[in-house]
């Protein structure tokens, strides 16, 4: 079978425009990687390797793992690790459950107004989050939850973005039969949701879980708003605080932005199916 050489070479400047692409894209990632190893010094005499006489042109000797002692020494590292791991994994794991219910709610049960509230998630999808920073704090503060990991978790466990797509993915994926069947044989509705719904959205609730978590995690507005107690704050900005009265250690935030990411890459391989699953779960129109 003769293969259309205009098809072929469109084929070869794809694969050519990806791998551009995805290398264009690692560029910050080595240069983030070859940071953490170098002196202060180093990091603005060369973009990546210190330059030397060594292999790939680079002076081996002068890199250093001293900025990753540093971060356990000079800060408490551990501690503000914990404070994004507790924070990232509460407000996702909650999160993902509200969005789950409301999105359930808005696609499988009749009751009056469900079009009226349908239609309010769609405008919250358009609002700028940067909007709602000085009502969140308002709230916060008559509420007495400034200062309060209770203040940065609560605002977040029911996102519009998430009940919206929790409800196309169960348009879409959960049929109404057995919905019906399980009722009929006397399964109760949170016997229903969690025993037929959740297992049928289960690439949605990966895709969420992980989109959740990276968001919370790298969130670097809401905490300087809403914490003022510095052993409170995330990794975030923490590693943003490393800084002396008139220099910045590029060098030391360099490795604790390494260090940082571990965790949110672990994350990923291990959900990376149910992410690429669920994100074309609900892209269907119900």
């Amino acid at each position: 079978m003769e293969v259309n050489p205009i098809r072929r070479v469109w084929t070869a400047l794809t694969y050519v425009l990806l791998a551009a692409t995805a290398l264009l894209m690692l560029i910050p990632f080595v240069y983030l990687v070859c940071s953490a190893f170098k002196t202060n010094d180093d990091v603005f005499r060369s973009t990546f390797l210190p330059a030397g006489d060594g292999p790939l042109g680079a002076d081996w000797s002068r890199l250093t793992i001293d900025n990753f002692r540093r971060l356990f020494t000079e800060m408490d590292f551990g501690r503000h690790m914990l404070n994004s791991v507790f924070l990232a994994s509460v407000t996702s794991l909650l999160a993902t459950l509200a969005s789950a219910m409301g999105g359930y709610a808005l696609a499988k049960f009749s009751f009056a107004g469900r079009g009226f509230f349908t239609n309010f998630v769609l405008a919250a999808l358009v609002i700028p989050a940067a909007l709602l920073i000085a009502p969140t704090y308002q709230l916060l503060y008559w509420f007495g939850l400034l200062d309060s990991y209770a203040g940065l978790i609560l605002p977040g466990i029911a996102p519009a973005f998430g009940v919206y797509l929790f409800r196309q993915a169960m348009v879409n994926s959960v049929p109404d039969e057995i919905l019906d069947a399980a009722r009929i044989d006397g399964a109760g509705e949170v016997r229903v949701f969690f025993s037929m719904v959740m297992p049928l959205v289960r690439p949605m609730l990966g895709a969420f879980l992980l989109i959740t978590f990276l968001g919370t995690w790298n969130n670097f507005i809401s905490p300087q708003v809403v914490l003022q107690s510095s052993e409170k704050f995330p990794l975030s900005v923490a590693i943003a605080q490393l800084k002396g009265v008139y220099s910045q250690d590029y060098a030391l935030q360099m490795a604790g932005t390494l260090v940082s990411i571990a965790p949110v890459l672990g994350l990923f391989l291990l959900l990376q199916k149910e992410f690429i699953s669920g994100l074309t779960s609900g892209a269907v129109k119900g």
